[in-house]
C-alpha cells in the first residue's frame, strides 16, 4: 500500500512541477510584455504637456495639437513684436489662435547649421526641463515655442522685485530655481540625444540667457542651438567654438593652455573637453541665483563642499551632475529640518 501511494507520489509530482514551470514561464513572458509596453508608451509621450510626441499642449489649451506645419504657421501666426535677437536668430512674441507663443526667425544664413541644430535638439530632448516646441518650417528657417512671459533667468531679479511675487522671494523658490538647472544639466548629460554640453555659456549673462523662468517659477531650457555631444565611448570629446575663450568663468580646461607662454591661439593645438565644464559654472550660476534673499547665505554654507568639489582644477575629480543634485536635495531638507527645530524650541 506504501508502496502504491509512493508510486502515485513519484508520478504526480513531476506533473505539478512542470505545471508550476510552465506558469511562472508564462507570467514572466506577460511581465516583460506589459513592461515592453509600458516603456513604449513613455517613449510616445511628451511628459511636459501629457501630450504623444510630435504634439504640444499650452496651458490654456484642453486637447493636445500636431506640431504646426509650414502652412499653418504662414497662415496663423502673426507677430507682434520683436523681444530678442542674437547671432543665430531673431525672436518675436507672437499670436497663435489667441494664445501667446514664440516665433524664432534665423538671424543670418551664416548661421543656419546652429539654427538647424538646436531645432533637432528641441525635438529630441522635448519633456518637462525643456522648453516646449510648438511647430516649425524649415522651408522659412522658423521655430514656434512656448511664451514665457518672465523671459530668461537674467531677469529674475527684477521678477521678485515686482510687489506681486515679493512673496515668492524667499530661499526656498531660489534654491528650488537652483536645483532645475542642476536637473537640466543632468538631463542633458544623460539625454536621449547622448551626453551633450552646454557650449553657449562663456560668461555669466549667456549661460542665463538660456533658461526661461516660467509662470510657476520653475526653469526650462530654451536655446539648444550649441549643444555638441562627447562620447566617451568612442573618445569624442568638444571644444565650444573655434575661437580662444578667457575670463573666469569658463573652466580651466576651456583656456589656451600655451597663454602664459606668449604662443598665439591655434584651434588645431587647443585640447577638448567633456561636460564637466558644464559642472564648474554651478557655483556661479547659483550664486546668482540665491542673491540675497533671506537665509541666502545659509543656502551658500551649507552648499560649501559640493561647490568647492565643482571648482577642482582637475576635471575628472568634479562631482556629476547627478551627484551636485542630490547634494543640492540633501541640503534643503537639512535647512528644513534646522527652521523646524528652531521653531520647536521657540
Amino acid at each position: 500500500m506504501g508502496h502504491h501511494r509512493s508510486s502515485i507520489t513519484s508520478l504526480v509530482f513531476p506533473v505539478v512541477m512542470g505545471c508550476l514551470a510552465a506558469l511562472m514561464l508564462s507570467s514572466a513572458l506577460i511581465y516583460l510584455y506589459l513592461e515592453a509596453v509600458h516603456q513604449s508608451d513613455e517613449q510616445l509621450v511628451n511628459t511636459d504637456a501629457g501630450c504623444l510626441f510630435q504634439h504640444f499642449k499650452l496651458p490654456a489649451m484642453k486637447n493636445c495639437s500636431p506640431w504646426l506645419q509650414c502652412s499653418q504657421i504662414k497662415a496663423e501666426v502673426r507677430k507682434i513684436k520683436l523681444i530678442g535677437q542674437g547671432a543665430v536668430k531673431k525672436v518675436y512674441l507672437a499670436e497663435w489662435r489667441g494664445h501667446k507663443v514664440a516665433l524664432s526667425e534665423l538671424a543670418s544664413l551664416e548661421y543656419r547649421e546652429d539654427f538647424l541644430h538646436g531645432l533637432s535638439m528641441l525635438q529630441a530632448l522635448q519633456g518637462s526641463l525643456v522648453v516646449q516646441l510648438v511647430g516649425f518650417c524649415l522651408e522659412e528657417d522658423t521655430i514656434v515655442s512656448q511664451h514665457h512671459p518672465h523671459g530668461s533667468l537674467l531677469n529674475l531679479k527684477g521678477v521678485l522685485a515686482q510687489q506681486k511675487y515679493q512673496y515668492l522671494n524667499t530661499w526656498h523658490i531660489r534654491l528650488r530655481l537652483a536645483t532645475d538647472y542642476i536637473s537640466i544639466l543632468h538631463y542633458l548629460h544623460n539625454s536621449p540625444a547622448g551626453r551633450r554640453v552646454m557650449c553657449d555659456s562663456s560668461s555669466l549673462e549667456k549661460t542665463l540667457s538660456q533658461f526661461l523662468l516660467t509662470n510657476d517659477f520653475h526653469l526650462v531650457v530654451n536655446d539648444l542651438d550649441a549643444l555638441p555631444e562627447v562620447n566617451p565611448s568612442r573618445g569624442a570629446l568638444v571644444k565650444c567654438g573655434s575661437r580662444e575663450l578667457t575670463g573666469q568663468f569658463v573652466a580651466p580646461e576651456q583656456l589656451w593652455p600655451f597663454r602664459g607662454s606668449g604662443q598665439p591661439f591655434s584651434d588645431d593645438l587647443m585640447p577638448p573637453y567633456d561636460e564637466k565644464t558644464d559642472i564648474w559654472k554651478i557655483p556661479d550660476i547659483t550664486q546668482f541665483i540665491m542673491g540675497s534673499s533671506q537665509g541666502g547665505d545659509l543656502v551658500q554654507f551649507h552648499l560649501f563642499q559640493i561647490h568647492k568639489e565643482c571648482k577642482n582644477l582637475d576635471p575628472k575629480l568634479r562631482p556629476s551632475a547627478l551627484n551636485v543634485l542630490k547634494a543640492y536635495t540633501s541640503v534643503y531638507g537639512a535647512i528644513v529640518r534646522e527652521n523646524s527645530g528652531y521653531r520647536d524650541m521657540l
